[in-house]
């Protein structure tokens, strides 16, 4: 059973794995410090606390 590289799809090489090469590992590792991957979280962001802060009580 053959994996593939999840960058560019080509067979993984060991010292590399799960990628290809080197320059597969830096554009995946590229992604998550960009922010194009992301974990789905419940937690509430800080702009969303500052505006329930901001909110008027009548």
């Amino acid at each position: 059973m053959s994996k593939n590289c999840p960058i560019c799809n080509t067979q993984i090489i060991i010292k590399f794995a799960p990628f290809c090469s080197n320059r597969c590992a830096n554009v995946d590792l590229s992604k998550w410090l960009n922010g194009a991957y992301s974990i789905p979280t419940d937690e509430i962001g800080v702009d969303s606390v500052n505006e329930f802060e901001n909110i008027d009580d009548d």
